[in-house]
């Protein structure tokens, strides 16, 4: 919404035509001697024998599936196989044209890309670079174990045997796999070579791809990303996120010079004609050439072309060309890479959805023989070399398999000699040191109006006399909130916020305003109503060494991005066993007012998920001091903020909020107020209904209520409740969330256990009913109160206190109704 894009209504009621590109379709016809002059005879050479090794490599997989062995060597192999047979010509073609700073994102079925990335990169990397590669990965043991079963010290056989069997450990699941066996088959990837992880979510790389390419951009690490997927994954949303994303006009108009241009971003579709038993063409897509999509995302049409997967050698023109595009600032760019799949989409695949008639008639266009044959052909290859590579070939997988399923080479991951070994590779809890002073390009904070009446609010919500501030004169969680985004943008040149309304609007609920007239388009910006997009792109952003925050305008808009939150965001530093950090965080707004749609508190279903940190502070000095530590810390964060708390002020914190910059640890409930009868603990809004009737209990009945807010709901460290229960014998926890399946019932079943000889009464949870969420009119009615807290603690925490106590609503303990259990 910059005011310096006019809407003008004389050009837009305008009659006029659109106009697309033209998209070409098979259109290599470069002879082959230009290519030998482009490339070289050995290099030519060197494509078929990496494609025979990606062949060999998947047939070597295909039959420890189907038969339990493999060129004489026995054992069972559990995990998935997605196996690239017929689709080496795209793999090996695509590697060619990249470099080894270029970096790949594949999918279920990469182990060709990854495979032909890593040749590429063996081949095009420096020896003392290839050499530090290899020594630096696990202190240099699989290469000790490389040079031990090969016995020679030829650079290129090392790297390419160390290649190998780090992929082939890390799909059986290895200790010494690159990924330490904790990503398998469909995840495996080695950063150093630019393979970067693939994704066994269908298109579930594009986004990442995306945010990666970003931070290229940003960062001017040079090169380009691409984005591998299936032809299938053009019906899901998230891809066409991601794709309009990589094309936002403000890339281009609207962001500084230096960082100016589309993102250097390939979207590499492998299309194989199917999506599992599905065929796109005539059948699951409306398209009847997939390249034809580009031409809804800008007026380049993506630069979208269809090529011909079989051919290496125009694959590798085909992405040469785009890379060139994307290297000037004019991606991003779409390829339709036309190959053929000849097995099945798994080893259990019957192929019931094809004929037999179909896969043979593709036979005669295996892009192996296809290959050879037009280097026969040239000159280039006779039947003794071609018979000598392949032999080749099967000797390094064969010897590679046989180390691999060996346990004194590729020892199986020991969980029974450490139990708790994959909950260690959770999370890093590490975090950065911010530099004293500030770094980088921006105004001066000090010029803009939000600053400056910052400086004259008031730290502390209560004035000298005991009145209460209004939100107008004393510091409240919204500006709380933007005094730490405010430092850490200043202090930190790698973080880059948006999200939904976060520049000129200044964030859907003013979070943000002012920032847009400190920070450049680069550093803050509009994304698209895309939340897929702006998390995926995100966790891409992080993995190339970028830092994020990013906002979601409603805790219930996570649903549109559950894949990227829960299985991209949560998982990828654990299947990397620990080798990647994602500090990203996930600004996520509770809301009130609004109805079902837009005001349900889902911090149980985003705290059930392993591998992300979450928290929900109640207060500006707890909103302050935990959103810097998330914004330190190299973890991944979902930061729920409450709506109807945004304009409170501080209340608990002697001193109020401090000026400086600080940090609050994740993960410690906070006492807010003393007591001796009664534990209560409270998330989110939750914590002021509790004051509330901590005072009438103990004005009216004689109780003391000791309240502690959670603040945090992973990690949670239970020892200030413990300790407080040890005192009062007795707790109830009260949150805005369904109460069903809420994340407090996980706390009251873990306080039931750690505290069952302190406690007198069982642990009682207070929640919301597990009904939708009614309009402002009747949110008082949903929504814990007060009473209801006194009507707990007083009928079913304390009744021998008050034996004709029934509440102002004749609460009844076995009435469970109204709690919709």
């Amino acid at each position: 919404m910059p005011k310096e894009l006019f809407v003008d209504p004389q050009v837009m009621r305008k009659a006029d035509r659109l106009r697309v590109p033209e998209i070409p379709v098979h259109a290599y016809a470069t002879p082959l001697a230009e290519e030998r002059q482009r490339y070289g005879d050995k290099t030519l050479i060197r494509v078929l024998r990496d494609m025979m090794m990606v062949r060999e490599f998947e047939t070597m997989l295909a039959s420890f599936k189907a038969q339990g062995a493999y060129a004489g060597i026995e054992f069972v192999y559990k995990g998935p196989a997605h196996l690239s047979i017929g689709q080496e010509g795209a793999a090996v073609g695509s590697a060619l044209a990249l470099k080894p700073d270029d970096h790949i994102f594949g999918s279920h079925r990469s182990h060709g890309e990854f495979i032909a990335k890593g040749l590429s990169a063996i081949a095009g990397l420096e020896p003392a670079a290839l050499a530090a590669i290899m020594e630096g990965h696990q202190g240099g043991a699989m290469l000790r174990s490389v040079e031990k079963i090969l016995g020679g010290d030829n650079e290129t056989e090392v790297a390419e045997t160390f290649l190998l069997l780090g992929l082939l450990a890390e799909i059986f699941m290895r200790a010494s796999g690159f990924n330490g066996g904790m990503g398998g088959s469909m995840h495996a990837f080695f950063l150093p070579f630019g393979a970067y992880p693939n994704n066994a979510i269908v298109g579930g790389s594009a986004g990442i791809a995306t945010g990666a390419a970003m931070r290229k951009r940003l960062g001017g690490d040079g090169g380009i990303t691409v984005a591998y997927s299936g032809d299938g994954s053009t019906g899901c949303g998230p891809v066409w996120e991601a794709m309009n994303f990589s094309s936002m006009a403000q890339l281009k108009g609207l962001w500084p010079e230096e960082h100016r241009g589309g993102l250097p971003v390939l979207f590499c579709f492998n299309n194989n004609f199917y999506a599992m038993g599905g065929q796109t063409i005539g059948e699951t897509a409306g398209w009847d050439r997939l390249s034809r999509i580009g031409a809804g995302i800008n007026p380049d049409a993506m630069h979208a072309e269809t090529v011909d997967g079989t051919n290496p050698l125009a694959v590798a023109d085909a992405v040469a060309r785009k890379r060139a595009l994307l290297v000037e600032g004019a991606g991003p760019a779409l390829l339709d890479v036309e190959c053929y799949r000849a097995t099945g989409h798994s080893t259990s695949d019957a192929n019931a959805y094809r004929s037999r008639d179909e896969i043979k008639a593709w036979t005669a266009h295996d892009p192996i023989a296809l290959y050879a044959a037009s280097l026969k052909e040239a000159g280039i290859l006779d039947d003794t070399v071609e018979a000598a590579l392949a032999e080749g070939v099967a000797a390094r997988v064969r010897m590679v398999t046989a180390a691999a399923v060996d346990p004194a080479i590729a020892a199986p991951v020991d969980i029974r000699a450490n139990p708790t070994l994959i909950g260690e590779l959770m999370f890093s809890n590490t975090a950065i040191a911010l530099p004293p002073e500030p770094v980088g390009t921006f105004n001066d904070p000090a010029s803009t109006s939000r600053v400056r009446q910052l400086a004259k609010k008031a730290r502390h919500g209560i004035d000298e006399n005991g009145g209460l501030h209004s939100p107008m004169r004393a510091v409240t969680i919204r500006d709380a909130l933007f005094e730490t985004l405010l430092h850490h943008f200043t202090h930190d040149e790698s973080l880059i916020g948006y999200g939904e309304e976060c520049r000129e609007w200044g964030g859907a609920f003013g979070v943000y305003r002012g920032l847009s007239d400190i920070l450049p388009y680069d550093r803050l910006f509009n994304a698209p109503i895309s939340e897929a997009a702006i998390v995926a792109t995100a966790i891409g952003y992080a993995m190339e060494g970028g830092r994020a925050v990013v906002e979601l305008m409603y805790t219930d808009f996570i649903g549109r991005a559950g894949d990227e939150i829960f299985n991209q965001m949560a998982k990828w530093q654990s299947m990397s066993a620990g080798m990647l950090k994602l500090p990203v965080v996930l600004r996520c707004s509770i809301g009130s007012k609004y109805g079902a749609q837009h005001s349900q508190d889902w911090s149980g279903l985003v705290a059930h998920i392993p591998g992300l940190k979450v928290v929900y502070p109640s207060t500006p000095y707890d909103a302050k001091g935990l959103l810097a530590s998330a914004l330190a810390g190299n973890d991944p964060v979902i930061f729920f903020e409450s709506q109807r708390l945004y304009d409170a002020t501080e209340m608990f914190h002697e001193g109020g909020v401090p000026e400086d910059y600080y940090q609050v640890p994740i993960g410690v409930p906070d006492v807010k107020r003393e007591g001796t009868d009664v534990t209560i603990l409270t998330l989110g809004p939750s914590l002021y209904a509790a004051v509330g009737a901590a005072e009438t209990l103990a004005a009216e009945h004689g109780v003391s209520a000791e309240i502690i807010d959670a603040r945090s709901l992973v990690p949670f460290d239970y020892e200030t409740v413990l300790k407080s229960v040890r005192k009062t014998g007795r707790i109830l926890l009260v949150s805005e969330a369904s109460e069903r399946g809420s994340f407090l019932m996980t706390l009251a079943a873990d306080i039931g256990r750690y505290a069952h000889g302190d406690l007198t009464a069982p642990p009682q949870v207070l929640g919301s009913p597990n009904w939708i969420v009614p309009g402002a009119e009747m949110e008082s009615t949903y929504f814990p109160q007060a009473q209801d807290i006194i009507d707990i603690v007083c009928c079913e925490l304390i009744p021998e206190k008050n034996t004709d106590y029934r509440g102002l609503r004749g609460w009844d303990g076995l009435d469970l109704s109204r709690r919709g259990i």
